[in-house]
């Protein structure tokens, strides 16, 4: 049998040629420009073939040569994608198939909320169990309260209790650390603890940033004539948070959190705090202020040196609730 060798280069000449042409399209074809919507949601489970036809029915200009090419790509995983870009490439687009997240949601801890409250407010938007979350703070926080800093955190839905917490003293800690060493070279957890203690009465009275470090200075200054600090705000510790302090509250209650009775500092923090308030427990202004009570009228403190100053200030008070 004779080969014909013209024939021959003939055909692999025109394969050459459809390859050609192949490649030419399909590199067409992937540079087109894909409409995008700001999130798009895959299911667990999902396929090349189930995802784009998903995308098709919810208008996306997608088919099968799509699928094809998805399938090449890997492993689809379920989550959120989200686009800033409102057209990709399409060769980007499908690439961005293949890289979906657990959804974020947004978890706020406010300044001055209490741990107990705070992982109530967690297990209600995450559907997840309050005690198993207590218990993994009782169990990996490095302090009573306050070990998880005032902040929002971004979480997946799918994390559980424990990963959840450890997650967020993680980054507590890190945070903690980095000021700690700012100011004082190291990160001494029972300086911490006093620093956190601090700052966390100087964040539930101070009325607002500004204060605080005059909030600061009359701490430190009872402190350091033995005074005791006699500060509602101590009392709103755990689950007493929004609790208004009443004379009844201040006879009965005999733990530590009473400065009324109690002279010195808590044994822990009593609530959480923001940097500011670390701040302000760390560089007290230098006052003889050893007294201060709100003006009605501002909603800022008025603060005095002496108790016949503050006695003032107190029959100010009232003539302002008189009328």
């Amino acid at each position: 049998m004779t080969i014909n060798t013209n024939s021959v280069l003939r055909i692999i000449s025109w394969i050459e040629w459809i390859i050609l042409l192949f490649i030419i399209a399909l590199l067409f074809y992937i540079s087109i420009p894909v409409k995008t919507q700001k999130k798009i949601a895959v299911p667990k489970g999902s396929t090349s073939e189930s995802i784009i036809s998903q995308l098709a029915l919810e208008g996306y200009d997608v088919g099968a040569p799509d699928r094809w090419l998805l399938a090449h790509f890997g492993k689809i995983k379920s989550g959120e994608i989200r686009f800033k870009e409102e057209t990709l490439a399409r060769i980007d687009f499908l690439h961005r198939l293949t890289q979906a997240k657990p959804p974020l949601y947004k978890i706020t801890l406010i300044p001055g909320e209490t741990t107990e409250i705070f992982l109530s407010q967690v297990a209600q938007k995450l559907d997840l169990n309050q005690s198993r979350l207590l218990d993994a703070y009782k169990r990996y926080a490095r302090y009573p309260e306050a070990a998880i800093a005032a902040d929002t955190y971004l979480a997946p839905k799918k994390m559980n209790e424990a990963k959840l917490v450890k997650f967020m003293l993680k980054s507590s800690e890190h945070h903690y650390a980095k000021l700690s060493k700012h100011y004082f070279g190291d990160y001494n957890q029972t300086r911490w603890l006093r620093i956190l203690t601090i700052a966390s009465i100087i964040q539930k009275e101070a009325a607002n940033t500004r204060e605080m470090p005059l909030i600061s200075s009359v701490i430190q200054n009872r402190l350091k004539k033995k005074m005791r600090l006699q500060m509602d705000g101590t009392l709103n510790y755990g689950k007493y948070s929004h609790t208004k302090v009443t004379p009844q509250r201040i006879r009965e209650d005999n733990s530590t959190f009473n400065t009324y009775k109690h002279r010195g500092l808590p044994n822990s923090p009593i609530g959480a705090v923001s940097t500011a308030a670390i701040k302000a427990a760390i560089e007290p202004a230098k006052t003889e202020y050893l007294y201060f009570m709100r003006n009605r009228k501002t909603g800022k403190h008025d603060f005095s040196k002496t108790f016949k100053h503050h006695r003032s200030n107190i029959k100010k008070v009232k003539k302002q609730l008189k009328k």
